[in-house]
């Protein structure tokens, strides 16, 4: 599981960081602990860590003249565009593909009002 402590300093907007990734990739809490996808995360989380930290650019949600002011957009926006299609890229590598999820009935309660024959 990868922790607050790994992402920033500023134990609340870490976790705050955290709880958006998990939003968007819920598979994060269950990366192994020494695998290249949860190293990959961390890396992504870390550097929205500093882009929310720093309120950089990409960050300006809006501007104003009279009575100069800059407001910013919230954490979430930090994520827009390629660290969540990433995020998600991982989650997808981690999961089987192709390969039904469930118990499914041998028998369909159908095939008793319509059996299916097929002749060669």
């Amino acid at each position: 599981m990868i922790t607050h402590d790994e992402i920033g300093n500023d134990e609340d907007l870490a976790r705050e960081v955290l709880v958006v990734a998990n939003d968007i990739a819920p598979c994060l809490s269950s990366l192994p602990a020494d695998s290249e996808e949860r190293a990959n995360a961390v890396s992504i989380l870390k550097r929205v860590y500093r882009d929310s930290e720093t309120r950089g650019s990409r960050m300006i949600k809006g501007q104003r003249i009279g009575s100069a002011g800059v407001d910013y957009s919230d954490v979430s926006s930090a994520f827009e565009g390629q660290p969540a299609r990433a995020l998600r890229a991982l989650c997808a590598t981690t999961r089987g593909t192709g390969l039904a999820r469930g118990s499914f009935p041998t028998e369909r309660p159908i095939s008793r009002l319509w059996p299916e024959t097929y002749s060669s």
